[in-house]
């Protein structure tokens, strides 16, 4: 059955591997990022008529999200997922963060969720109906040095997300969050030359966009759990380190070692997404 989707951060990443899949599958879609340009690579001429919508949004504007929200059930009746994908990456450490990096990684990854959330549940709720999926990070699962401000925003994503899929499961309304490793995406890509960076690279390998959007239109629509990390053994990891700061500490520089010779090789041409 085609479904109607609001899908953030659609210009680049996930968020146009999802929503070009979901037009594929014949869903209707409102792309929405503040960078509207590469969405328009999304058009195709067999799209049926208002199948997808581009839409400037700046995730920070609560009224903006409201105002978007409200035209979309003008013309399309409902909204039956919200995912919410625009996210974004500073790589600092502690002592270098300024008053701008707090307010870009809180502004967006945290209050843009949580508005956009808000936003689709004033028409969810009267239908006792709807699915939210916020991307969330192994980042939100395990604190990484270097990666301080992402890691405390991608904390809060996660922990507002299972709160509310718990608050909200009785009255018909899913919330997933996906908790993905690293991704090759264009925020990947900055991070390579970074020292900061390094526990980023930590894995075997990089999941492709691909992998991430099979996560969620597979067992995040079907199943609708409150999350899902991917790889699985990977956020188990992430998981126990989080759980047992003291002893996952011992071990960073081992994992920071192995991130930085994973950067080399990709600076070297290996493709980040391989062994």
């Amino acid at each position: 059955m085609n479904q109607t989707f609001l899908v953030t951060g659609a210009a680049s990443g996930i968020g146009y591997e999802l929503t070009r899949q979901l037009l594929e599958l014949g869903h209707s879609v409102c792309a929405c990022d503040i960078n509207t340009a590469p969405m328009q690579a999304l058009v195709k001429p067999t799209q049926r008529p208002d199948q997808l919508r581009l839409e400037r949004l700046d995730v920070r504007d609560a009224d903006a999200w409201n105002t978007l929200v409200d035209r979309l059930i003008t013309a399309w009746t409902k909204l039956d997922v919200l995912a919410n994908v625009a996210g974004v990456l500073r790589d600092n450490w502690v002592k270098d963060a300024t008053a701008d990096d707090v307010n870009f990684h809180f502004d967006i990854n945290v209050k843009g969720t949580i508005f956009g959330m808000q936003a689709a549940l004033r028409h969810m709720l009267p239908r006792h109906q709807g699915h939210i999926i916020n991307i969330a990070s192994l980042a939100g699962l395990s604190p990484v040095p270097g990666l301080g401000l992402y890691s405390a925003s991608k904390f809060a994503v996660r922990g507002y997300s299972l709160v509310a899929g718990m608050e909200l499961a009785d009255q018909g309304i899913a919330v997933t969050t996906i908790c993905p490793d690293a991704v090759q995406t264009p925020m990947l890509d900055i991070q390579k030359d970074k020292e900061q960076a390094a526990l980023t690279f930590s894995g075997p390998r990089a999941l492709s966009t691909e992998e991430v959007v099979a996560a969620i239109l597979g067992p995040a629509l079907k199943d609708r759990p409150l999350e899902i990390m991917l790889p699985y053994w990977r956020g188990a990891v992430a998981k126990a380190a989080g759980s047992f700061p003291s002893l996952s500490a011992k071990a960073l520089n081992r994992f920071r070692n192995s991130g930085q010779k994973r950067q080399q090789a990709i600076r070297q041409g290996k493709d980040s997404t391989q062994k």
